[in-house]
């Protein structure tokens, strides 16, 4: 979540008009500051949650891996004052996902106790907590759903057509293999996939990576599948 309101939602007023109050208050806990280094962890999977973190600027990944060795990769963030570890802290669990730094970055550590006692002298501030994760929610119910339910052709055309046409919080990778996971596959599935929707003549490749060549056509694809 990030520490700034999102622009939507049942409190967007409420949320404008005290957001100055809500950063002092997560600020107000900042105990440290780190740097992480390319690759390293800021959140790993299955460890205890020691720090909420926030990250003023930089590239971030998230990733949960399976059992079976398996990753599926939610995609990669470029933060504006982000919080990670907001879940955990409040479900008191392990953490989920890892986070990855995908570039050398300052974060400030914040501490989880003075943070509990800050909000609980002012529950109001709870419905930042409340209303950014709802929207982060039903942001990843989207993606998983259509990752669960739709082929992965469908997938990749729909992925790129909503990044033509909005900002969106979460981007793909420029390698192929982190790409694949961030649709819930192998590599050699994802290359088959990106060769039929070429074939079609919807999307072509470029240096910058794939992009839509026929939107009429690629919107009908997207269409005739769901």
């Amino acid at each position: 979540m990030k520490i700034g309101p999102y622009p939507t939602g049942r409190f967007k007023t409420y949320l404008e008009k005290n957001s100055a109050a809500f950063r002092d208050l997560i600020y107000q806990c900042q105990i440290s500051t780190r740097y992480f280094d390319v690759g390293e962890a800021i959140l790993r999977q299955g460890e205890e949650l020691q720090h909420l973190y926030v990250v003023p600027v930089g590239r971030v990944s998230m990733s949960i891996l399976a059992a079976n060795g398996r990753r599926f990769q939610l995609g990669e963030a470029n933060c504006d004052y982000h919080i990670y570890g907001e879940m955990e802290y409040f479900t008191q669990s392990p953490c989920q996902w890892s986070v990855i730094a995908d570039e050398h970055m300052q974060v400030d550590v914040i501490c989880i106790q003075t943070l509990t006692e800050k909000l609980q002298q002012q529950p109001e501030m709870m419905v930042f907590f409340a209303s950014a994760l709802a929207e982060d929610y039903q942001d990843s119910m989207a993606i998983y759903t259509n990752r669960l339910l739709h082929p992965i052709t469908y997938n990749i055309a729909y992925d790129l057509l909503i990044r033509s046409q909005t900002h969106t919080l979460l981007g793909g990778f420029d390698r192929v293999n982190q790409e694949a996971e961030r649709f819930g596959t192998s590599g050699r599935v994802y290359r088959r996939a990106v060769k039929e929707l070429i074939e079609r003549g919807l999307i072509s490749k470029t240096e910058n990576g794939l992009e839509i060549t026929d939107e009429r056509a690629l919107k009908a694809f997207i269409d005739a599948n769901e």
